[in-house]
């Protein structure tokens, strides 16, 4: 039988078409190259079994699968938001002692209901899937024998364990601030037809608003969406169709809240002096620096934390449906003045 080959440095080089200086300053933790980078070398490492990173027992590797779409965002609070989520995974796993491997699903995969080939040739602990695929390919993965955690999204009809943002909670404390600065039109923006999150944030928006007495005007809500693509051109077209608008909106996210800022200042319409508005996610829009959107600051460092310890609290395939929630902070920034008159086109 031929001895399995020592994997060398030049090795991951190769695999990553990289120079095998580069390998060397990520391996060992130096300057002089991209956070990207390092990040690639030591996946590589892992996967191919390189020194301290090669593993020979399942106990020893977390598999997380992840949509590669999420990975490739073109907008910056997208990569930031996935790309600390991401990190957060990896650190967590590590310093429980475990080596976590990330492995991308591209579309022809989810599609195609196709697991990563790493699942079948690769030994692991068990699975973080992590971000928003569709609900057949989570079937498929929740089917293995093998311990499964979802983090950040979730099918209520899959018992599997799960850890999310406490998005109702802070959907809630969200919408109050707006209601506590005197608005009483507030409409809500959020694709619940995509996400568990979304929909939990409608919820709680919907329920501060219930429990403070206020109508919600179905008119002033955007709650279906084609698609994350489709984001820009959808509430565009849905404010040119409205004769009026509230004083105030909550957003299921800040990446729609900046979209909405954009564009009502294309019509004319300054935030916060004549809309209010609050976000969800807490994160940077580096297109409009000046806006300081009041927003729910999302644990992630909390949440990846209590994926790692809920998947290694679980053995075989989970049917039980345990949820974590994870409670959020609220951040108060300027995008939320007193209530004003309504805006007529």
């Amino acid at each position: 039988m031929a001895r399995k080959k020592k994997i060398s440095m030049q090795d991951i080089a190769d695999k990553l078409n990289i120079s095998k200086n580069a390998v060397s300053l990520a391996l060992m933790n130096k300057k002089g190259i991209s956070e990207a980078t390092r990040y690639k070398v030591l996946q590589a490492a892992k996967e191919l079994g390189y020194g301290q990173f090669a593993a020979e027992e399942a106990g020893n590797n977390i598999l997380v699968l992840v949509p590669e779409r999420i990975m490739s965002y073109q907008d910056n609070d997208h990569f930031q938001f996935f790309h600390d989520m991401i990190w957060g995974l990896e650190k967590s796993i590590r310093s429980r002692g475990y080596n976590a491997i990330v492995v991308p699903i591209d579309e022809e995969m989810e599609a195609g209901l196709k697991l990563p080939r790493l699942v079948s040739e690769f030994s692991y602990r068990g699975i973080i899937l992590f971000g928003i695929v569709d609900k057949s390919y989570a079937c498929l993965v929740w089917e293995m024998e093998v311990p499964l955690v979802m983090l950040d999204s979730y099918y209520r009809d899959l018992p599997c364990p799960t850890v999310t943002s406490a998005n109702i909670e802070g959907a809630y404390e969200a919408t109050s601030v707006l209601i506590g600065a005197g608005h009483r039109e507030i409409g809500f923006i959020g694709p619940t037809n995509l996400t568990t999150s979304h929909e939990e944030r409608w919820f709680g928006y919907w329920k501060a608003m219930q429990d403070h007495g206020l109508p919600v005007d179905n008119g002033y809500c955007l709650t279906g969406s084609q698609g994350y693509d489709e984001t820009r051109r959808e509430i565009a077209e849905w404010l040119d169709g409205l004769d009026q608008l509230p004083s105030g909106f909550f957003c299921g996210n800040d990446r729609i809240a900046y979209i909405l800022a954009g564009l009502l200042r294309e019509r004319g319409i300054s935030v916060p002096e004549q809309i209010s508005i609050v976000g969800y996610d807490d994160l940077q829009y580096p297109a409009m620096p000046e806006l300081q959107v009041t927003t729910v600051h999302v644990e992630k460092e909390k949440m990846c934390q209590a994926a790692a310890e809920l998947l290694l609290s679980v053995s075989g395939r989970n049917r039980e449906m345990m949820r974590v929630f994870v409670p959020s902070t609220l951040v108060i920034r300027e995008s939320v003045k007193e209530v004003v008159q309504k805006v007529h086109f």
